[in-house]
């Protein structure tokens, strides 16, 4: 049997026949296949050929049927082919993904070096909102790319050095009496408050703020005590992190932090390699860089700072000592910044600054993957009733609040053990999934009601389906385990379609292609929307066609279709980083 997708069978196809019809300089046109709600398949080639060809698109596809004999080929419209695959081909696709551990999956992408940077939280800081796409959407895009081959780095470039840490160490060590540490997951409020408890006293004392300075000096020269509270600063914040991420479900872990502190050494030379090559200037006092037709509302050139006035290096400095690294140790053939959209026009900018000095080889694709915004039910940027920020660990707790809530109304059976578990589940589903079903790109609204519906697209309710196949299977089988062994799994390849078994067939078929859309484009959602689709063609299927009371080959091609369907929505939700429980 064979694991080629039924959709690359018929472009195969479609790609010979076209061969027959069109000149030899034209045989490599695009057949242009997609599902289609007419047919199984609809293949558009013909109409975007016709003009080079010089015939009209109908007649072409005419002659083009002629080559599929094996597809129910029929010309619609001004020229689309309509093509059905034969029952038996749908069957023996289902047979073959039933039975393989990853689905019928390849690795297409095997031997590809991709680096992604994500999430990038700021030590002494709580992580809030404005992390949350960030960490949800690069964590899927590691997922993907993991799963289909690429060699994946992950990067956490959390920030750890500069001006903050010099006035957070002073203040700390004109206050002794403040004991900030063991404080467990209060440790990052008692530094979020002091740390603008002393931004406050910075900017009101100019005292205050020379000592915070020198601190700075002393931390970048490593004096002991400076270093060992920055220490102590960055240790307890990663601990922080990792239990938002443990959570959240995110894989980054201490093994994938990447702080700021890392390049300090290296940015002089950067800055002198600019300059020495021309790339870079100084300009009252600081060095810059300028890229062509980058300039700001008066029309005048914007710079790329590098090196501040003052002597302190920018973002952009770190950035291009990251790319540096990135390329040279890490040998990345892709490099992903999962940054929000504002910062569009500085990656544009150093970006082309590492090309123009050689350090981002045109071989190597540096990407930035931007995001919009998280807004409230009013429309603007989500905050709190009191107008600050949300701490991303609130979030969870709203979503798991609302999921106890639904199943209080209802009667479950669970223990209270199994409650809590099917909270955390069904929290961090809606939360994830109520992001990344977003195209990344756009703002959306966090309404944690809409969320938490176990009905509609929304992740509680890809959850109830994938526990829904589960409960079916079981019954079906009567045996605790979800399905049954690979050995049990029985396909009768000569039995007809029902149009709902074939609609079903057809969606699962195209698993593989829906994860190579998301690496391609960089859209966990196209993820989501294949998922929904699915969940939703089983819906169709089991109401139209019984499982656990049909009888012989019927029920075991049809159970098949149960545990095919529960793998690829268990994986699919896996690959976003939401559970998918057994039972809801």
């Amino acid at each position: 049997m064979t694991s080629v997708a039924i959709k690359d069978q018929v472009e195969v196809a479609v790609r010979a026949a076209l061969t027959q019809v069109l000149p030899a300089e034209l045989a490599d046109a695009d057949p242009v296949v997609r599902r289609s709600d007419h047919a199984d398949f609809q293949a558009n080639g013909a109409l975007a050929v016709a003009k080079d060809v010089g015939r009209s698109p109908r007649s072409i596809a005419q002659d083009l049927i002629v080559g599929l004999p094996r597809y129910g080929a029929e010309v619609s419209g001004p020229g689309f082919v309509n093509l059905t695959v034969a029952d038996d081909v749908v069957w023996r696709a289902v047979a073959c993904r039933a039975t393989d551990d990853r689905l019928g999956v390849s690795s297409p992408r095997s031997g590809e070096r991709v680096v992604v940077d994500y999430s990038a939280p700021n030590v002494a800081k709580q992580m809030h909102v404005g992390h949350l796409r960030s960490s949800v959407i690069g964590d899927a895009l590691v997922r993907v790319f993991d799963h289909l081959g690429s060699d994946v780095t992950r990067q956490n470039h959390i920030g750890d050095w500069g001006t903050q840490f010099g006035m957070l160490i002073r203040y700390l060590d004109e206050h002794p009496e403040v004991d900030w540490q063991g404080q467990g997951v209060e440790t990052m409020s008692a530094l979020d408050s002091l740390y603008k408890v002393a931004r406050t006293e910075f900017e009101a004392d100019a005292a205050f703020a020379d000592r915070s300075r020198a601190r700075v000096i002393a931390l970048q020269a490593g004096d002991d005590r400076t270093v060992a509270t920055w220490r102590d600063l960055v240790a307890e914040s990663e601990k922080a992190f990792e239990a938002v991420y443990a959570r959240l479900g995110i894989l980054l872990d201490d093994g994938d932090f990447d702080g700021e502190s890392r390049y300090n050494r290296s940015l002089p030379g950067v800055v002198d390699e600019l300059l020495a090559a021309g790339i870079a200037s100084e300009s009252d006092g600081a060095v810059v860089a300028f890229t062509d037709d980058v300039n700001g509302p008066d029309g005048a050139p914007t710079p790329l700072i590098i090196r501040k006035k003052d002597g302190g290096y920018g973002y952009a400095a770190t950035d291009l000592a990251t790319i540096r690294l990135r390329v040279d140790e890490y040998r990345a053939d892709r490099i992903l910044y999962v940054v929000d959209t504002r910062q569009a026009l500085h990656f544009r900018m150093v970006f082309n600054v590492a090309r123009r000095a050689g350090w981002l080889p045109v071989k190597v694709h540096a990407e930035h993957v931007q995001f919009g915004t998280v807004l409230g039910t009013d429309g603007r940027p989500f905050k709190t009733r009191a107008g600050k920020t949300v701490r991303l660990a609130d979030l969870l707790d709203d979503a798991e609040t609302a999921v106890r809530g639904i199943l209080q109304e209802r009667e479950h059976g669970f223990t209270q053990s199994e409650v809590d578990s099917v909270v955390r589940a069904a929290g961090v589903a809606a939360v994830k999934y109520a992001d990344l079903n977003n195209t990344r790109t756009k703002d959306y609204v966090f309404d944690v009601d809409q969320m938490v519906a176990t009905t509609g697209n929304t992740g509680v309710y890809l959850q109830y389906a994938h526990a829904r196949v589960c409960s079916i299977l079981r019954r079906a089988t009567g045996d605790s385990a979800v399905a049954g062994s690979d050995a049990e799994i029985r396909v009768d390849e000569t039995l007809p379609l029902h149009p709902a078994e074939r609609a079903l067939g057809l969606i699962l078929d195209g698993f593989e292609q829906a994860l190579r859309d998301v690496t391609d484009t960089l859209e966990p959602h196209r993820l989501c929307g294949y998922l929904y689709d699915l969940a939703t063609a089983f819906t169709r299927f089991y109401d139209a066609c019984p499982v656990v009371k049909a009888e012989g080959a019927t029920r075991s091609n049809r159970l098949a279709l149960c545990a095919l369907t529960e793998r690829t929505l268990a994986v699919g939700l896996d690959l976003l980083g939401i559970p998918a429980p057994e039972r809801m």
